[in-house]
């Protein structure tokens, strides 16, 4: 049972939560569309795409750590977290416009530099607010079970930013232009409302939990100021703990498997399962029920098995079922290409993948805290910023590496651009199967592998919240002693 003061009041909650629709819109636009846009519309080939993101991806690497370092060190009247959350939404937002709209008559190198510039600003401004953002949720309580609730909302919402997206996209933009996601000029007003979306989320959460600020822990008055020295040694610091490592390679694992699918997965519709807009946006459904699923279970799978076996568990159902429709199909197991039959088969695989990877993503967020707090007991410091820069970078890498994947893939199975479904030779199809079918499975089953080497459960981090109330008494016993002494 969570103490008084461990329980996050509800507007808290979903003004923190909030902040992720914006991060997720972001994300979801870059993921579903971007790659099809470059690729299919204004025509720059796979492997180029994949490259732009590839530089992108490194950009991310020294980003989001340096974010995370900064932001841990941070001080001001607005605390450590707050000046960058509301610093990040007008660039972000205008990255955003930028990539989709590249100046007309560009050549391919000149297009490549447009999108991998703006690609690597977008992807900067995301980080500005993401791994604030996150540091701060997981400052909001210490209790186990309390942080999982907390991260339930950021889930949630989250989700709820790429279902607003899809529901826009699919079932109301797509469908009034002729040739649906093929046509350019449906992306205009997608790309609009997207901006609007996320400026507004963003600002919005970073506004409504200021008054969080004078309860947020600040960094000890003893704590180095930032330099890129610290900055690695901080690095260092954390992947020399032994939880975090394990989360860091299956997340890393897990990221090429979620990447592959959801960059493959606009191809997947509109020329593997040949289906219309109005039937890509009803898979949706599947989405929903698993994120409901995620949303009301979570904190209690915590209860029952801990975070460790709940993550490993979901992990092979989000590899498994996330894959099955597609494998099914390869051994002509699947109902026919176009029918609401295939709808109704895909969204049943769905919605089971779907309860698993947000089951998964809360627990590991969650994990992530309690990590924090054994960085603090080991070190003194308390250093939320670094250890969830991890989790924005791998957030992006997905989509990064998908890129890579599908970028690549295209390329060597020569997928045609402007390419019309139903006009691809079935050799080509049968590739792409392979690639988001087989070949995505295999790299989420060793991400649970190494989930399993994930140690903290409920009695440990119990002792560990113990030695850090027993350091604060301590502390403040001699604060005290020392005072007395003075006067």
């Amino acid at each position: 049972m969570a103490k008084l003061d461990d329980v996050v009041p509800m507007r808290t909650k979903l003004a923190f939560g909030i902040g992720a629709t914006g991060e997720a819109a972001t994300n979801w636009i870059f993921t579903a569309l971007t790659f099809f846009y470059y690729n299919q519309i204004v025509g720059l080939s796979g492997t180029l795409a994949a490259l732009a993101v590839t530089i992108g991806i490194f950009s991310d690497a020294v980003t989001d750590p340096l974010m995370g370092s900064i932001s841990d060190r941070f001080r001001s009247r607005l605390g450590r977290r707050h000046p960058f959350m509301f610093a990040a939404p007008a660039p972000l937002v205008l990255s955003i416009y930028a990539i989709f709209n590249p100046p007309q008559g560009l050549e391919t190198w000149a297009l490549f530099a447009w999108f991998t510039v703006f690609t690597v600003l977008m992807r900067t401004f995301l980080t500005l607010f993401a791994v604030p953002h996150l540091a701060m949720g997981a400052e909001l309580s210490d209790d186990y079970n309390e942080r999982s609730r907390v991260m339930s909302y950021n889930n949630i919402f989250g989700y709820l930013g790429g279902f607003t997206m899809h529901v826009i996209v699919w079932f109301i933009v797509f469908p009034s232009f002729t040739d649906g996601q093929r046509n350019h000029e449906a992306y205009l007003p997608i790309v609009l409302v997207c901006c609007a979306l996320v400026g507004a989320c963003i600002f919005f959460s970073a506004w409504t939990t200021r008054d969080q600020i004078p309860r947020l822990k600040q960094p000890p008055d003893d704590m180095d100021h930032f330099s890129l020295a610290r900055l690695f040694l901080d690095i260092w610091e954390a992947i020399r703990n032994r939880h975090y490592l394990f989360l860091l390679l299956g997340l890393f694992f897990l990221s090429v498997m979620i990447g592959t699918h959801e960059t493959l997965g606009i191809y997947m519709a509109t020329f593997y399962w040949e289906l219309t807009p109005v039937q890509i946006g009803w898979l949706i459904v599947g989405t929903v029920i698993g994120y409901v699923v995620g949303f009301t279970t979570s904190a209690r799978l915590h209860r029952r098995f801990d975070k460790r076996w709940t993550i490993v568990t979901t992990a092979v159902g989000l590899s498994i079922f996330w894959s099955a429709a597609v494998t099914l199909r390869l051994f002509d197991l699947a109902p026919a290409n176009g029918t609401w039959t295939l709808v109704m088969f895909i969204i049943s695989f769905g919605c089971v993948s779907a309860s698993c990877g947000s089951i998964i993503n809360i627990s590991v967020m969650s994990a992530l805290a309690d990590i924090a707090d054994e960085h603090e007991l080991n070190t003194g410091r308390r250093q939320e910023g670094i250890f969830y820069s991890a989790r924005t970078f791998f957030a992006k890498t997905t989509n990064g590496i998908g890129h890579v994947v599908a970028g690549i893939a295209l390329d060597v199975i020569e997928f045609p651009t402007g390419a019309v479904p139903g006009t691809i030779a079935p050799e080509k199809i049968f590739a792409l199967g392979i690639v988001d079918g087989p070949f995505a499975l295999v790299w989420g089953l060793i991400a649970a592998v190494l989930y399993a080497g994930y140690r903290i459960d409920k009695a440990y981090h119990a002792e560990i919240q113990h030695k850090l109330a027993e350091r604060a008494a301590t502390r403040e016993t001699q604060m005290v002693a020392s005072g007395e002494s003075l006067g």
